[in-house]
């Protein structure tokens, strides 16, 4: 959650924001992996019958609530099981999330709109330290939800529950979204409690190597959605989709959303960045440790000394501008790093080949250069084309001469011979780390992916029923 920070400098200029980017620029010895992934929770069947069970009068797979019995006691028991590693984060009084102490330095755990838990990786070395870290996550995880008659699933999309049916989480920022995104788009609220991604966070070394990586990410984000479909359900049927989450992006506020057009621009800077997130309209500003609903407002007339309503007694600072960048939203997002944002959450293998694929195409020179020219083979406007077209037919998309499934085999040609390149082999196993590759070399090779296997399982044993892909899918 955004902070009311100590920081009162002033946001006068684009290059004084952009400054704000440029300290993100570390040498190559700093560069770290982190991962981010969320899942849904759901009451579990056993769960739920005779009065002393955890969830009693629940439905079987329903999503918890905050609380009793719910997302609130989730985040107390981790707290709990580690007293030293978690500190509480407070939003008028309840506790919203965990930040990482000692150990879990640089991590968090937070929640999504409708109670969907995410662990925001800390910053690692090696993609053996991410398996690690995920692994761990889960083991804290089971045990508490299953105390509570509670399960997690990482799917894209929630595949039973219509809207009404999830809850919201007491968070501040989700009011003031949940109010304003019905204005700017017909699916913000499906993305908001309906969906689950994976992302992975990576670092730069200058602004000419933020605009080579930024370029090639954002570019080849599609094929990652397509490589990663895991959501081919809405409200218990099989949908004309493959990812679900994606297609909701669609339409979600495309102001903030998909695929700026400055990022393929010859020109692009930090400067540009900054010049399209300032007409991305805002959301909020933190002021006396609330948060004040400015929704709509322009970050860019606030600068310039404009009057608007609910920003006339204030000046915009560093800090508000840093808050307004998290209220961005395009398939790759610039801060002090980069988010790739274009995957569904999935299996424990598929979510650490979603941080190899991009490990391996953006931290080794050659193949990132690798990676550059074969984006350069087609115009942007092809990928923007691509992006609105891979939610229904994800590899199978028609894409020059054969399909998606031919450029994400060229690309993890690339990413392999990156991370080979890395030369970082787990001392205990003697694993490199391009074998976290090996599920997408299989879907390249042709096999189904997640989002496939799971119809052909609803169209077979499953017998039509989509509950069961919650313990088929359970962490």
């Amino acid at each position: 959650m955004p902070v009311d920070q100590d920081n009162t400098v002033p946001a006068r200029s684009v290059s004084q924001l952009a400054e704000v980017l440029a300290k993100g620029c570390k040498p190559r010895d700093l560069w770290r992996i982190g991962t981010e992934h969320e899942k849904f929770g759901f009451v579990r069947p056993e769960a739920v019958s005779g009065d002393a069970a955890p969830q009693a009068g629940r439905a079987a797979y329903s999503s918890p609530p905050y609380t009793p019995a719910g997302i609130e006691d989730m985040l107390t028991g981790v707290q709990a099981s580690e007293p030293d590693n978690w500190k509480p984060v407070l939003d008028a009084g309840k506790i919203i999330g965990l930040t990482g102490q000692n150990a879990a330095r640089g991590s968090a755990i937070s929640l999504e709109p409708a109670g969907q838990f995410e662990l925001s990786g800390a910053p690692l070395e090696t993609l053996h330290q991410t398996a690690q870290e995920l692994s761990e996550h889960y083991e804290t995880v089971r045990p508490l939800a299953r105390r509570l008659g509670l399960g997690f699933s990482p799917l894209g999309f929630h595949p039973t529950a219509s809207r009404t049916d999830l809850p919201w989480m007491p968070k501040s920022r989700y009011n003031i979204m949940k109010n304003y995104m019905p204005k700017v788009g017909t699916m913000g609220l499906d993305m908001m409690q309906r969906t689950c991604t994976v992302q992975v966070n990576l670092d730069f070394g200058s602004e000419q190597d933020m605009v080579r990586k930024m370029q090639v990410a954002m570019a080849l984000q599609p094929v990652a959605t397509a490589l990663f479909a895991n959501s081919p359900f809405v409200e218990g049927k099989a949908t004309k989709f493959l990812s679900n989450r994606a297609r909701a992006w669609t339409d979600t506020d495309n102001a903030r959303a998909g695929m700026p057009a400055c990022v393929f621009s010859d020109n692009f800077s930090f400067e540009s960045y900054v010049e399209w997130a300032l007409d991305v309209p805002m959301y909020f500003i933190m002021r006396d440790g609330k948060m004040r609903d400015v929704s709509g407002r322009s970050f860019r007339a606030w600068m310039n000394g404009d009057r608007q309503e609910g920003l006339e007694d204030v000046t915009p600072t560093l800090s508000d501008f840093e808050d307004h960048l998290t209220t961005a939203f395009p398939d790759v997002r610039l801060k002090q790093f980069l988010e790739m944002r274009g995957a569904d959450a999935g299996s424990q293998e598929m979510m650490l080949a979603q941080s190899a694929l991009w490990v391996g195409l953006l931290y080794d020179d050659a193949a990132l250069e690798s990676a550059y020219e074969l984006v350069k083979m087609r115009p942007w406007e092809d990928y923007v084309k691509m992006r609105a077209l891979v939610p229904a037919q994800a590899l199978d998309t028609p894409w020059g001469e054969g399909t998606v499934r031919d450029l994400a085999a060229q690309m993890i040609a690339i990413a392999m011979d990156g991370l080979q390149a890395r030369g970082n082999v787990d001392e205990e196993s003697g694993v490199d780390e391009w074998v976290y590759l090996s599920p997408l070399t299989s879907l390249v090779a042709g096999a189904p992916t997640q989002a496939e296997r799971w119809l052909e399982r609803y169209y077979g044993a499953w017998m039509g029923d989509v509950s069961r892909i919650f313990l088929e899918s359970e962490i």
